[in-house]
């Protein structure tokens, strides 16, 4: 229930809602697997999901998932074993627009400075993720 506030809200601070007055958007993830990041998996799918829906919006968005080894390490999209044994498990939705954090969550304990370090961690990794939704876009569009 939780997961599902989190990406409900993470969705209605970028869908631009007054374009399209009295409006309902049902947004359905169906997981099939978890093999760990499950949170950012979702986050990714969602944005992916309004995206293709053709639905206005402000920017988008990715999720991306740090988790922190005992060592104090960052393991970047980590394997449910990883954020089994992980003290920290942090999940970052950043927008695509000025790359600030939409929504974040953790599970652990962790320090400020580390988690300024996940943060930035995961801010380059969404540099990535967006580029993936720009090929993604480019190869589906470029079909028709």
């Amino acid at each position: 229930r939780s997961r599902e506030q989190l990406l409900r809200r993470t969705c209605e601070a970028v869908v631009l809602r007054a374009l399209h007055p009295r409006t309902a958007v049902t947004l359905v993830l169906q997981v099939l697997s978890d093999a760990g990041s499950l949170l950012s998996c979702c986050l990714n799918a969602a944005c992916m999901g309004l995206l293709d829906a053709g639905l206005p919006l402000s920017s988008l968005f990715c999720g991306v998932t740090c988790a922190l080894d005992p060592s104090g390490a960052i393991v970047l999209d980590p394997t449910t074993r990883q954020e089994q044994e992980a003290r920290a498990v942090l999940t970052f939705a950043i927008d695509s627009a000025e790359m600030k954090v939409l929504t974040a969550t953790t599970k652990g304990s962790c320090s400020v400075e580390e988690m300024q370090q996940c943060l930035a961690a995961a801010q380059r990794a969404a540099e990535t993720i967006f580029q993936f939704y720009r090929d993604s876009l480019r190869r589906r569009y470029s079909k028709s």
